[in-house]
């Protein structure tokens, strides 16, 4: 018996409910994330008109006030850009794109960083984030008094796990430069990247 094929039409509709976007559906905000794998937002409203597309009842205050409770979680991920997923997707989707990014970065940027000066850098920002959350111009003013190349702050973020704090990133403040370390922030543990891998890529 032949396997019926399915037409392009019929992949498209597939497409559009595991996005969730042919219907509202009535899922809870952080399982509508995992559900979707993570939402960009490069540009913070594109997280809220993202999740009111595809939730029944959405309110704007709710995305906030998750990212504040700590149950969503933005950070730099995949693409290398800011995506908002939950707390339990974090480590997760973290583990599984840390290594690639970081070895893509490095033969970009080969000739113009050492080494030595991404160690450096890391633990600059580390002793500072220590003391709780600081903007990126902060940071970078730090690792500049410090001699550290300025493209040492493109790839900062694939040796020490950083997040978006709120309320920055948020509606109410849109720009996305307040940053926290993720080991105090996100509650959930560190995971394996042999685990991340299928769990990033699961249906």
């Amino acid at each position: 018996m032949r396997e019926r094929v399915l037409s392009t039409r019929e992949l498209n509709r597939a497409l559009l409910a595991r996005q969730l976007l042919l219907e509202r559906s009535s899922l809870s905000l952080t399982r509508a994330l995992e559900a979707v794998g993570g939402l960009q937002t490069q540009h913070a409203p594109t997280g809220y008109v993202g999740l009111w597309s595809r939730l029944r009842n959405f309110r704007r205050a709710a995305l906030t006030e998750a990212l504040v409770g700590r149950t969503a979680i933005q950070g730099t991920l995949m693409r290398s850009t800011i995506h908002t997923v939950s707390a339990a997707d974090y480590p997760v989707f973290l583990a599984g794109v840390r290594s690639g990014r970081r070895e893509w970065w490095l033969r970009v940027v080969r000739h113009q960083v050492k080494d030595l000066e991404m160690n450096v850098a890391v633990e600059l920002l580390r002793e500072r984030l220590n003391r709780g959350p600081a903007r990126t111009s902060e940071l970078r003013a730090l690792l500049a008094a410090n001699g550290i190349p300025p493209i040492a702050w493109s790839g900062i973020g694939l040796w020490l796990e950083m997040v978006r704090v709120p309320p920055s990133g948020t509606w109410e403040r849109r720009r996305a430069d307040l940053y926290g370390l993720a080991d105090g922030w996100v509650r959930e543990p560190v995971v394996a990247r042999a685990r991340a891998i299928p769990s990033s890529f699961r249906v």
